[in-house]
């Protein structure tokens, strides 16, 4: 038997923390435009391609 001790709410309990980077990237309007495009121009390949 193992004498392992799990702690609750230790500091592996909670999500990590964003970096400044990552929240900035989150939040710049121009790069989520990009993104939103970029994404639906996948899904319109894909509809057009499945009524081929």
């Amino acid at each position: 038997m193992s004498n392992k001790t799990i702690t609750p709410y230790s500091e592996e309990s909670y999500p990590p923390v964003p970096t400044r980077a990552t929240r900035f990237w989150r939040n710049f309007v121009p790069w989520q435009a990009l993104r939103f495009f970029i994404l639906n121009l996948k899904i319109i390949r894909i509809v057009v391609g499945g009524h081929s």
